[in-house]
């Protein structure tokens, strides 16, 4: 199958768009590829839960589905990786719509847990867990989240496997992000 000539992408902030901007670009995608929906201040999950719901919707109107691809970033905060993607594919439930089917569909629902500056700062090999808040510490993320794109693109290689160091939500976004054909 063909790589998508079209990315949508549905996130809460501007480190999950900076984050998976950079990292589409070095997949090899153009800007023009890419519709990034990003929440408006303050409006964050239940933000991404709706807009999530009108983004599966509008692609399975699609014709074109296989040159489609959505990526929805959603915080797990102090929820469970599982809890949000309960959550997610309840606002499809809700909206009367199938689950996602990752057999056939190109939908990656990427879950850090707490934050995805854990995720930013695993990229840069430092070692973290996924119950501290590395959202607050004053990091100098513009430096940090190139690195973390370029190193997420390595281990989004289907060969290549994510060092011991790598957190849980990130070996699963991993996961998703290569059943996606980018």
């Amino acid at each position: 199958m063909s790589k998508p000539s079209q990315v949508i992408v549905v996130l809460e902030d501007d480190h999950h768009k900076r984050l998976v901007y950079r990292y589409l670009i070095n997949r090899g995608l153009r800007p023009h590829a890419m519709t990034i929906l990003p929440s408006p201040a303050g409006c964050g999950s239940a933000w991404v839960r709706k807009t999530f719901l009108d983004e599966v919707t509008n692609y399975r109107r699609r014709r074109a589905k296989a040159a489609t691809a959505l990526i929805v970033v959603i915080d797990a905060d102090t929820h469970t990786v599982q809890d949000r993607l309960v959550q997610l594919d309840q606002a499809l439930k809700d909206g009367r719509k199938e689950p996602v089917d990752v057999e056939r569909e190109q939908i990656a629902r990427l879950v850090p847990k707490r934050n995805v500056e854990t995720w930013i700062l695993c990229l840069n090999m430092r070692v973290v867990d996924e119950k501290a808040d590395y959202k607050r510490p004053a990091e100098d993320w513009d430096n940090l989240i190139p690195q973390a794109a370029e190193t997420l693109s390595e281990w989004t290689h289907q060969e290549a496997e994510p060092p011991n160091h790598c957190v849980d939500s990130l070996r699963k976004g991993i996961k998703e992000l290569n059943r996606l054909r980018l």
